[in-house]
């Protein structure tokens, strides 16, 4: 009886655990809130592909960002760019549905700026 209390009482855990993250997931999804994975800023857009990609074009060029490549495919868009000052930016765009991509946003090559990265990120939201 007691080894199956506590059998009883570590499935409910690891399925509370399970069920936490799920929510947690759903919860930053839905909201849209950008959150730092890696090295990257990474955000799920309820906007079409093409849409994210023109906005990210938008957005580098009103912060006289310089677009050093742009690539397009069809699971993935890559912007490389820089700063005046020669810090590196990559930016790619996945598309998830119709209309929904993911935008992952990366600034400095060795130690990433994350502030940096937050600001190309909402700059990116207001052209969407």
């Amino acid at each position: 009886m007691v080894k199956r209390i506590g059998v009883l009482a570590v499935a409910g855990l690891l399925i509370t655990n399970l069920y936490g993250c799920i929510l947690l997931a759903g919860a930053a999804g839905g909201a849209g809130t950008a959150v730092w994975i890696g090295d990257k800023l990474s955000d799920q857009v309820n906007v079409s592909y093409d849409r994210a990609i023109n906005a990210t074009r938008s957005a580098l060029r009103s912060m006289k960002i310089e677009i050093t490549k742009e690539s397009k495919g069809t699971d993935v868009a890559q912007f490389l760019a820089k700063y005046s000052d020669g810090k590196q930016i990559w930016i790619d765009i996945r598309p998830i549905t119709e209309n929904s991509s993911k935008v992952d946003v990366r600034v400095g090559r060795l130690s990433p700026d994350k502030a940096a990265a937050d600001k190309i990120m909402k700059q990116i939201k207001r052209y969407l």
